[in-house]
């Protein structure tokens, strides 16, 4: 049988057309308003008849996700039970807890003394950002506890138990009270970064296995049973597409194991669905396991799997899934569910430029795609046992009424703690069954499975939400989907990622290298280049460069301004049309990673439509007030012949940005690229040429910076000098222009920075290393902007460093030309030798977190390296390199601002954190021109992110921001006395 992603459709299709396929393929399965007859009574008695407060309904009803209460009451929940120290959970309630509004009365009992004890709690908490007394704070204290104890008891409304025993005695206790209850476990926890967690997770779900093994009859089938769903994320630290051959080598056994446990006792064993990105290996590793089953376990009919209904390609999903079931003669257990990482979704191709969603955008064209699911799940019973995961009482109806005709054995979910009041309803027919998706384990790992809950379901677009607004009339609550859902009409509140930044600026294309049909091009790319050589220039070059390049300045300055962003506008265009070969030329010259290439290549073209626009912006001609009988006219134009000197570590996106800069504001250019990635430059110097820029206006000069970039400086036609690199070549130039004599030369330069990241006791850990693990060793820590010194909480810091040791191990070091490789070699002998020289300092002088365990696989590849030092004045100097310093903090989060601003150094800053005030007030104090909250440090977009810092980190303006252009311009105000002639015309006819 053909692997998945030979018979899936594109996943980033246009939504008209998808959507107009699922609503044919339901003419005539479905009448929804017969559906919504049936649904309408169970709506009236659970509005008659609420659930408990603590109920999902009830909750969103009182707290709303929309309102400051609700947010609040989320971010609280997501937060305050992982934090270990009082004065920080202190501050993350009084930051929560202070921004919200307690104080409205409330339906129930339990709801107004809840909300009461919420608002009198404010009493005792301090001002944000302020410091309590003593007696203030003990009675912060008592309220944190409070708060604690509360959000605890949130907590178990939405576990089954902290254990898996526990779990299922509220299990038993619950079917007591409801016969046709069954239940899939999920054992809490997000997915695993090291191994340890992988092996950890693998425990716990054998554990779980065992306990649900004792109380099931494995002579019933498994859908009479109780059974498990399992996460493979959470059973591997590197799941993921690039690390396919792995995945299937280590992880298919690990599954196996598991499977082989559930089919002993006959229980139902469930693959949850991820995300998009992930599919296709999912299903690489079902299709192993389905083989497996078939070769060992043939009689097993409880092996299964999640499928997303908001996905584009669900329907075709669920056909590809019936087709290996029929070629295995096997039968599958598949859970429909509408998906739960949407806004995941979205973010990711938007930041990744695809040409469309994955997912639908609209909530009726997902509830639209559920139901066309449905009917295939139906279609496919010879293959599949379906299982409808729904809270929504239009949708219950609607697969009511599709089982009814084609006679065919389903069951119904809901998750815990969610949807009892219309389940209490629809189970009044004995007939129907429900199988309750019931997470367990410690309530501090909900976390981020609550979180996702509530704000899938607190959504005010969603059912649950809307059942608990009495003000929507059961006509809105029950609209069909149907008729909601016009593809001629799509109006979607989202833009597609092309048109992320309006009609005026195409967003750059990119690709997901997930897709076979992205990367097939850029491998065949590689294989095929030849790294062209590029012509050495000499010192002596540079007088007759320059003097062709001054003599070029006028006509290239008075070509008029539309025709200047034009020809920006078309060497975008071509540099889109050559990703491939770029993108490849990358990876050879510069040693780049194929994401890290495909973002350059982005860079670059961003960078060149951003320029072409914002020249038509800031170089308008402005009209100034004055007095009558003048006008007043401010007008830019360029200064003359610049030296545009680019690094290697962006041998493109930098080098094009700073060229194309010079170029639309009508200056000439002297580009001098890296000595290192000549050809790259010579590849977007010749495209500039083709798109129509003057051979003389753009020249390109390779050779050393210490002699042919010094000479270019040094000469009197040179109007200005942009720079990227180090502070001290920096510094070199910044006296050379100074010496010389003649007009006064503007000189840009963003140079390197000791970066660092603050992490108090509220973040995330996954998060956190995530974020680190990007940050400071993606592109082999060769980013101006990576990170160079965590300061993590001591409270939280030995976790912290642990998870961030595991994570950094299973990073490959190896050939960048390798969809695998995460971080290849440094880019030459030099920079390898140089940071040679600061490991062995380090070895001498701090604790070794993370040492090189294998030899290297190439020349120059330096492994991630990680040390403990002791103060933040010990990170002196820039290790530009997988090198990380870290340092433990306590006390007053500002005062390690304070000495971060103390090395003088200011480019990036990142700051993990859930206090939003302490977030803003750490920002406000840090001088440094660029700080992420909550993510990582790396990959500033263009018009986004403007990029550039200060001190010793450069001189701003900012790239690819609005003011960038400005500094490249010459300023003139051009006054004319209009009653020169005669008198004032306006003032007569005025």
């Amino acid at each position: 049988m053909p692997r998945a992603q030979d018979r899936l459709p594109f996943p980033y299709r246009p939504e008209a057309g998808v959507l107009a396929q699922r609503l044919s393929a339901l003419r005539g399965a479905l009448d929804w308003a017969v559906a919504a007859d049936h649904a309408a009574p169970w709506v009236r008695a659970v509005r008659e008849n609420p659930p408990p407060f603590w109920a999902m309904e009830s909750l969103l009803k009182e707290y709303p996700i929309s309102s400051a209460e609700g947010l609040a009451l989320m971010r609280l929940a997501e937060a305050l039970l992982r934090v270990p120290d009082a004065e920080t959970a202190i501050a993350l309630t009084a930051d929560q807890l202070g921004r919200a509004d307690f104080d409205g009365a409330a339906d129930s009992t339990l709801a107004r003394l809840s909300s009461t004890a919420i608002a009198m709690s404010k009493h005792f908490l301090p001002h944000a950002g302020s410091e309590p007394g003593l007696m203030a704070k003990l009675g912060a204290k008592t309220v944190v506890a409070a708060t604690l104890r509360a959000v605890q008891l949130l907590g178990r409304q939405f576990v089954l138990g902290q254990t898996i025993e526990e779990g299922m005695k509220e299990a038993a206790s619950a079917r007591r009270r409801q016969a046709n209850l069954r239940f899939s476990f999920d054992m809490l926890g997000e997915g695993a970064r090291t191994d340890e967690d992988a092996l950890r997770y693998l425990a716990s779900y054998r554990n779980a296995i065992a306990a649900i093994a004792r109380s099931a009859d494995p002579a019933r089938h498994p859908g009479q049973n109780d059974g498990i769903s399992i996460k493979l994320s959470a059973l591997h630290p590197r799941y993921e597409d690039a690390q396919h051959d792995r995945v299937m080598r280590e992880l298919v056994p690990r599954v196996w194991s598991l499977c082989e446990a559930a089919a002993a006792s006959n229980l139902n064993l469930t693959i949850d669905a991820e995300e998009v990105d992930r599919l296709e290996l999912s299903l690489a590793v079902f299709e192993a396991l389905a083989t497996r089953v078939a070769q060992h376990r043939s009689q097993w009919q409880g092996f299964g799997l999640a499928l997303q209904a908001y996905q584009t390609r669900a329907v075709e999903l669920i056909e590809h899934v019936a087709g290996l079931a029929r070629q295995h003669q096997l039968k599958f257990m598949c859970r429909l569910v509408k998906g739960a990482y949407w806004d995941a979704e979205i973010k990711r191709a938007q930041e990744l430029g695809l040409p469309a969603y994955p997912v639908f955008t609209q909530k009726p064209h997902t509830d639209v795609s559920y139901l066309a699911c449905a009917r295939a799940l139906f279609a496919a019973h010879d293959a599949i046992h379906p299982q409808f995961a729904t809270h929504n009482a239009g949708t219950i109806a609607a697969i009511l009424q599709m089982a009814a005709k084609q006679g065919t054995p389903f069951e119904l979910q809901r998750l815990h703690g969610m949807g009892e009041g219309i389940y209490r309803e629809v189970l009044k027919n004995p007939g129907v069954s429900c199988r309750v998706y019931a997470p367990v384990g410690a309530h501090r790992d909900l976390l981020a499975y609550l979180v996702r809950r509530l704000l899938e379901n607190g959504a005010n677009s969603s059912f649950v939400h809307q059942l608990a607004d009495e003000s929507v009339g059961m006509d809105e609550l029950l609209v069909s989907p149907l008729a909601q859902s016009r593809p001629e009409a799509i109006a979607s509140t989202l833009p597609l990622p092309p048109d992320l930044y309006g009609p005026a600026r195409p967003n750059s294309e990119g690709l997901d290298l997930a897709v076979v049909a992205h990367r097939e091009p850029l491998l065949a790319a590689h294989a095929a280049l030849v790294v062209p050589a590029v012509a050495e220039a000499r010192a002596a070059d540079a007088p007759v460069a320059v003097d062709a390049a001054v003599r070029a300045f006028a006509g290239w300055n008075h070509t008029p301004l539309a025709e200047r962003a034009a020809t920006l506008r078309r060497a975008a265009d071509a540099m889109q049309q050559q990703m491939p070969r770029l993108c490849a030329l990358l990876v050879k010259e510069a040693h780049k990673g194929w994401n890290d290439a495909v973002s350059e290549v982005r860079e670059a073209i961003d960078f060149l439509r951003y320029y072409a626009n914002d020249a038509e912006r800031v170089m308008a001609p402005q009209a100034l007030p004055g007095p009558t009988g003048e006008s007043n006219t401010l007008r830019l134009e360029g200064r003359g012949a610049w030296v545009c000197i680019s690094p290697w570590n962006f041998p493109l996106a930098i080098f094009t940005g700073q060229v194309a800069a010079a170029l639309v504001t009508g200056n000439t250019v002297l580009a001098k690229p890296a000595e290192q990635t000549p050809a790259i430059a010579l590849e977007a110097v010749k495209l500039l040429h083709a798109a129509g820029v003057p051979a003389d206006a753009l020249q390109l000069l390779h050779g050393p910076g210490d002699t042919v970039g010094a000479a270019l400086v040094a000469q009197a036609g040179v109007a200005g000098v942009v720079f990227t690199g180090s502070t001290q070549v920096a510094k070199l130039i910044q006296r050379a222009l100074a010496a010389k004599d003649g007009p006064i030369v503007p000189l840009i330069a963003e140079t390197g920075g000791i970066n660092a990241m603050l992490v108090d006791s509220t973040a995330l850990p996954e998060q956190v290393a995530d974020a680190v693990v990007q940050s400071a060793f993606r592109s082999a820590g060769q980013r101006c902007s990576a990170l160079r010194l965590l300061c993590v909480h001591e409270a939280v810091a030995d976790g912290v460093i642990a998870m961030i040791q595991g994570a950094a191990k299973e990073l490959v070091a190896g050939d960048p030309a390798d969809l695998a490789t995460d971080l290849g070699p440094v880019i030459d002998a030099e920079a390898f030798e140089a940071i040679g020289r600061h490991l062995q300092r380090l070895h001498a002088q701090a604790r070794p977190l993370l040492d090189a365990n294998r030899s290297p696989a190439l020349p120059q590849l330096v492994a991630p390296r990680m040390y403990e030092v002791g103060g933040i004045a010990e990170v002196a100097q820039e290790i530009f390199g997988p090198v990380l310093q870290v340092v433990r903090w306590g006390g007053d989060p500002m005062g390690v601002i304070q000495q971060i601003n103390a090395l003088s150094y200011g480019l990036t800053l990142g700051i993990q954190t859930r206090i939003d005030s302490r977030a803003l007030a750490l920002a406000g104090a840090a001088r440094v021109g660029n700080v992420y909250v909550n993510r990582n440090m790396i990959g500033a977009v263009v018009g986004v992110q403007p990029f550039g810092g200060e001190g010793l980190s450069g001189t701003g303006p900012k790239a690819g921001g609005p003011h960038y252009l400005q500094r490249f311009c010459a300023e003139q105000t051009l006054t004319i006395n209009t009653t020169a002639a005669g008198g004032n015309v306006a003032l007569f006819t005025g």
